[in-house]
């Protein structure tokens, strides 16, 4: 009797389908759809101050053709790593908040994305410094505008580091609170926007990262009084941007929120570090703080392998 049940090659072949069809986006290799993320920001994003602002700008999509690579152009080169398939673009203008992007920019960002990854001005408000109700209406307001063009989008909000020029100087707005004072005031704002903020999946907390680089002995939290030896700054030269390590944080941080990979499988030999002229060093202890501030924010984490070609690693 001829049976009907499908045979083993069938089964194998109709196995492997359906679980393309289910893996998630990203994942597939150069011939599935890219996730499609914009980073939204301004000058903490374009790498103001540092050689991060040019690093391998022709492989994302500056929306305002400013040439710009920054950050998102380091989250792409570890997505490449990764093996994992990202469609980069990126909209910053220089010392902006939420709310110039929504009001001068809503005709270039206004795409169907699957991420969004945007941050505001350092301080919140620049009339008026550390008054988070901006923020959090500017916020929202963005997130509606997404979710027009693509109702699942993910949108993370990045909590940015504390300023030493506003900590340290008398006349700085953060004066008296210590960088820890800062870095609070700026994650509860972003806390209170995400929590408005139905389409925000979650606050990248960068600040914190920066503060646990700082305990760890790794970065001088006082720039102000020279730079330890043995240790780097997280600041550029004018203690208000952050140096290549700092956006190399940064990057890291936001690589592991959005994607869940472990930003210690990039290795020391991982080749961005090394054009940004860091040691193996110093690349694997950016990538356990990020690791281990992610994790104790409850992102969890999956290790890899990277597959980048060998031209793109670490040549010495």
């Amino acid at each position: 009797m001829r049976s009907h049940l499908p045979s083993f090659a069938t089964r194998r072949i109709l196995a492997l389908f359906f679980s393309l069809l289910l893996a998630p986006a990203g994942l597939l290799g150069a011939d599935a759809a890219p996730v499609r993320v914009l980073f939204l920001g301004n000058s903490f994003l374009f790498g103001s101050g540092s050689p991060v602002r040019f690093f391998r700008p022709d492989t994302v999509n500056d929306l305002n053709r400013a040439g710009v690579g920054g950050v998102p152009a380091l989250f792409k080169s570890f997505t490449g790593d990764a093996g994992l398939a990202y469609e980069v673009s990126v909209e910053t203008a220089s010392g902006q908040g939420f709310d110039f992007h929504l009001e001068k920019k809503a005709s270039l960002i206004g795409r169907p994305w699957d991420v969004v990854v945007m941050q505001s001005h350092s301080v919140l408000n620049q009339a008026k410094p550390g008054d988070p109700e901006l923020l959090i209406r500017s916020a929202r307001a963005l997130g509606e505008m997404f979710a027009g063009y693509n109702p699942r989008v993910d949108v993370r909000l990045i909590a940015t580091w504390p300023r030493a020029d506003l900590v340290y100087p008398a006349k700085g707005a953060w004066h008296g609170k210590g960088l820890e004072g800062m870095a609070r005031d700026v994650r509860a704002a972003y806390d209170r926007a995400a929590a408005a903020t139905p389409q925000v999946r979650g606050v990248i907390p960068v600040g914190e990262s920066w503060l646990r680089a700082i305990r760890a002995g790794f970065a001088d939290g006082n720039p102000y009084d020279g730079v330890a030896f043995g240790q780097v700054s997280l600041w550029t030269y004018d203690y208000y941007h952050a140096s290549a390590h700092g956006y190399y944080l940064e990057a890291l941080m936001v690589f592991g929120h959005v994607t869940n990979r472990d930003p210690r499988s990039l290795g020391g030999d991982e080749a961005a570090a090394f054009e940004l002229g860091m040691t193996k060093e110093h690349a694997q202890a950016l990538q356990r703080i990020a690791a281990e501030e992610l994790a104790a924010a409850g992102v969890r984490l999956e290790p890899f392998k990277t597959r980048a070609a060998p031209l793109n690693r670490r040549v010495e």
